[in-house]
Parts: C-alpha cells; structure tokens; sequence
C-alpha cells in the first residue's frame, strides 16, 4: 500500500514528539532522579573531621566558628590573606622551607568556599560520617603497600623527584585534579569546585571543572546487569571503571579498578581488590546529596562511608587551562638537568 511522504512525515514527528515525552517523563520519575544541571560542592569541610571536634552537626554558630579557624592551602586564618607582594630584596628561601617561606597562593586565586558543608540543612564537620568518629580507619599494617607520590608535601616545599615528567604528581601534570575532585569519591577543594551534570536514557556525564575531566557512566538496568558488563580489567582508565544503575530514587554507581597511578595519589585510595559506591539523591531542586563508601580490606579495617551535597549553582564551568602543566614543568626538569651537569662536571 502506498503512503504518502508527509503522512509519513507527519508519524515520524509524532513518534519523536511521543519519545520526548516518555524521556521527559522518565526524568521525573522518582525512581529516577533528574540530576542535570550545574552544581557545586565548594565547602570548608574536609574529608576528616578536625582534631578536638567530635560532633558531626553543628550549629551555625559553632560551624562559623569552625570555618573562621580553617586554614586555606596549609596557611592559617591571620596569616593567610595579605595580598602583599614578596620583598624581591630577601633573596630566596632556604630550600626545604615550608611554602618556600613564601605563599603558594593569596586569597585572590582560592575560593573554597566561606562555610562549612550543609547537607539537608545541616552544618557538618566532615565529610565522613561513618565510622561515627569522622576518621579513616586504615589498618595498622596493610596488606598493600604503595608509594605515596602526591604533591601535598612538595607544594609545601618543593622537595620532590624531579628525574623526568613521570616522576611529577598528577595535578602538577594537569592530568587529575588534586584533592580527589574528580573521585570517585568526589571532594570541593581550593577552588574550580563546579560539575555540569548530564543524565540521558543510557548514560550519565559528570563534567568536573578541574581538571576538565569527564566522567562516562553507563547505567544499566539492575546492579546485577551493570556488574555483568565491567570492562576487561587490562584497561585501568583514570577515575576507575565506573557503571551505574537506578535504584530506590538515587542513581548508584560501582567503581573499580582505577589506575593504580591515580590511587597512589588520592585521598581515597583503593587497591585493585577494592570497590567505591556512589549514590547521588535528589533532596530537593537545589540540592543533590552524594554518598560515597570505599570498601578494601587491603587497606583498612571496615568500609567507610563519607556524605556531601552538590548545591545548585548559577555559575558557569569555566575552562581550567592548567598552565602550570604547560609551562612549569619543563622548568623544573631543565632546572634537574642543570645540576645534573654541574654535578658531573665537579
């Protein structure tokens, strides 16, 4: 039978316009939170919870208590924000010094945010909120033992290896950001802490400002399908084989095996027996709370669990160039060669 071309036409749009519809509909059904949207997880709060404190909710004023004495980038509240330029007649500062006995940043560069994390109106004092103390509970002796290559230290002194581009931290090579922000296991840090969230039917995109990283989830059905489908284990992709499913109104997401490379410089490492599970809530139009539990026996006593919360943000995600990457490091390894040759040459 023939069928005109535009009523052909006409049941091409009505089936978009139908499938529309059904995607519009699927993203409201609450068993499938609508994540999209631009959000940030910028806060004062760290992973652990500070030492004398044993709270994990706090009032809001004990929080702008706590905020007012964090220090920012390894610097104390006082002794942070002078925006002063450096004596230039000084000359430089003994090698080993702490911060070079300089400022790595002033306040113009850092924006960690002003107060500590709220998650569903509460102020916390860490992100962990299990075990109740706030504190990893690493074992005393793991099981395995790796080499820890961040550059936490050596943004604090500058003693680091520096025998060939390999031997510089991630972040110092603008291939990760510091401070985990990519995750999995995602944390606010120093400044850029914004994410550009992308849900559709097979698939969820995470857009993390720094370092431009994306994360790819592909979701499945069931967690028993999306378990069935990892990707072979030679691939070790940074930020981990991620695979996520819908399940009780949050969207889950398992990780494993991540680059051993990355897990050497993480906050929250884990070795290639252990797992990360994410659940991302949707607590109300402004607020996504994110759970994350890390689970290896290799390293530590019980799995753990740490909560925050993406707000939502009017802000863009801007690009972060990293020139540090770009300029920076091939100073360092010339600066290397260099007493390498008067080294020899004596």
């Amino acid at each position: 039978m023939f069928i005109p071309k535009q009523t052909k036409l006409a049941s091409a749009l009505l089936g978009l316009a139908v499938a529309l519809c059904a995607t519009t509909s699927q993203a409201q059904d609450p068993a499938r939170p609508d994540l999209g949207g631009v959000w940030t997880n910028a806060s004062l709060t760290s992973l652990t919870r500070p030492n004398g404190i044993e709270a994990l909710v706090v009032s809001e004023e004990v929080a702008t208590q706590i905020a007012a004495g964090t220090p920012i980038a390894g610097i104390g509240p006082g002794d942070f924000d002078a925006n002063a330029p450096i004596d230039e007649t000084t000359g430089a500062p003994p090698a080993g010094s702490i911060d070079f006995g300089l400022r790595g940043y002033n306040s113009f560069w850092v924006d960690p945010g002003s107060q500590l994390a709220i998650v569903k109106g509460e102020f916390r004092t860490s992100y962990i909120i299990d075990p109740p103390n706030g504190r990893i509970p690493r074992l005393e002796q793991p099981k395995v033992v790796f080499q820890d290559r961040g550059f936490g230290r050596r943004y604090l002194t500058g003693n680091g290896d520096n025998s060939g581009p390999e031997a510089l931290p991630l972040a110092e090579r603008c291939l990760l950001g510091f401070g985990n922000t990519s995750g999995p296991g995602m944390m606010g840090t120093l400044y850029n802490s914004t994410y550009q969230f992308v849900q559709t039917d097979d698939y969820v995109m995470i857009l993390v400002e720094m370092a431009h990283d994306a994360r790819i989830i592909p979701t499945y059905a069931s967690a028993a399908e999306a378990r069935a489908n990892p990707r072979p284990p030679v691939l070790k992709p940074w930020l981990g084989d991620s695979r996520g499913w819908y399940e009780d109104g949050a969207l889950v997401v398992e990780t494993i095996n991540i680059n051993p490379q990355q897990m050497e410089q993480s906050s929250v490492p884990i070795t290639a027996d252990g797992r990360i599970i994410e659940r991302f809530s949707r607590y109300s139009p402004t607020e996504i709370v994110y759970q994350f539990t890390v689970d290896d026996s290799n390293l530590y006593v019980q799995p753990w669990t740490a909560e925050l919360s993406f707000h939502a943000t009017d802000g863009r995600v801007y690009e972060y160039a990293c020139h540090e990457g770009n300029y920076a490091m091939p100073g360092i390894l010339a600066g290397a060669r260099l007493l390498e040759a008067e080294a020899a040459k004596q």
